[in-house]
């Protein structure tokens, strides 16, 4: 992976991330750096899904991608939060 790759991965992760943190009811007191750990890995496994279901190539804006990709990401973040205290 180049280094503009890997810069990339991060910005989307924390995007997906985030809006993954978003579509959780209450407050979720993780790290950021987890947050953006989910996102990327929810990034890449909504990729794998949508390619499989055939929705990943589209015109114009990939929202069924998107949407999956922010399922998981919040499905990550309900997980991690409820199985951990971070303080």
């Amino acid at each position: 992976m180049h280094f503009s790759g890997l810069i990339s991965a991060i910005i989307v992760g924390l995007i997906i991330g985030a809006l993954g943190r978003l579509v959780v009811p209450g407050r979720q007191s993780i790290p950021i750096w987890l947050t953006i750990l989910i996102g990327v890995v929810a990034a890449v496994l909504g990729t794998f899904i949508a390619a499989a279901m055939g929705v990943a190539q589209t015109p114009g804006v990939d929202w069924i991608e998107l949407g999956i990709q922010v399922i998981l990401a919040a499905a990550g973040v309900s997980l991690v939060s409820g199985s951990r205290s971070y303080r």
